[in-house]
């Protein structure tokens, strides 16, 4: 009997199989272009040539390599829908229907095994409880992050000073935004520092956040994480549905946890409600 790989198993191996090499395309085709060019042994505009064929062969290499990670990663994992939600998230691949993932280099044979696939998503995924999660979980501001950003905020306060100190009518405009943008961050982020209020806390009973009182988990549907946007625009957000009717949507970048840790938290507390209505 084949042994089933772990999501995290297939991710992993998706970003050393994929996102490795593009990368090594990406920086190698154009520092080698550069080498060449200062070496002499190609013109100067070689430079150029060699950043868009870096970009050309990372993309065929992605389109090529994605399709044979999706045909072995769906094949050995049993949890193909978080499978597929956690490497969107981790930009992998792309939404179906994606204008970029129509790009992906796909036989014939790999079109049929995929299509084979796509029975495996008429089953819901299997989760085990983690028994390593405490009776009750309690999410606040993340201090660590907080005090690094309110580094970089006073940074930029000081920057600001320091162009303001020249005493040029450009370095006074330049000088006054870069202040004004760095006190109002570090007011900001020395808010969050000395906010000790919980922003969610989570049990076998139910959810509650900063903006939403207690919700037991019979009135909470759909709950989940979610990731919207792209690059570094792209945010967190824990979500669900309660009372039928209300959505609520909290973002979670600047807690003290990760995504991961959060979906494996309530899908953990679901598990033991559950046990518990039996």
């Amino acid at each position: 009997m084949r042994q089933e790989i772990s999501v995290n198993k297939a991710i992993n191996r998706g970003h050393l199989i994929v996102n490795i090499p593009v990368f090594i395309c990406i920086i190698g085709i154009p520092a080698l272009s550069l080498y060449l060019s200062n070496q002499n042994l190609i013109p100067k505009w070689g430079i150029g040539i060699g950043f868009v064929l870096g970009f050309v062969v990372a993309w065929l290499v992605w389109s090529f390599m994605i399709t044979k990670w999706r045909i072995w990663a769906f094949n050995n994992v049993r949890n193909v829908h978080e499978l597929k939600k956690r490497a969107i998230q981790e930009k992998l691949i792309w939404n179906d229907g994606n204008i970029f993932e129509k790009t992906e280099i796909r036989t014939l044979e790999d079109k049929e095994q995929l299509k084979k696939l796509e029975k495996k998503f008429d089953k819901e995924d299997v989760h085990r409880e983690d028994y390593s999660i405490p009776p009750k979980t309690i999410i606040k501001f993340s201090k660590s992050l907080g005090i690094f950003e309110l580094i970089i905020s006073i940074l930029i306060t000081g920057v600001g000073i320091y162009f303001i100190s020249k005493g040029t009518n450009k370095s006074y405009v330049l000088g006054g935004i870069m202040g004004l943008i760095g006190i109002y961050s570090s007011i900001k982020e020395l808010r969050k520092i000395l906010n000790n209020k919980p922003q969610i806390i989570i049990d076998n009973k139910g959810i509650e956040t900063i903006t939403t009182e207690f919700k037991n988990w019979t009135n909470i549907e759909s709950e989940e994480v979610i990731q919207e946007g792209y690059g570094k625009s792209a945010k967190s957000y824990l979500t669900y549905w309660y009372d039928d009717e209300i959505f609520e949507k909290i973002e979670i970048d600047k807690l003290d946890i990760t995504h991961q840790q959060l979906e494996n938290i309530i899908r953990t507390y679901r598990i033991r409600n559950n046990k518990n209505y039996r």
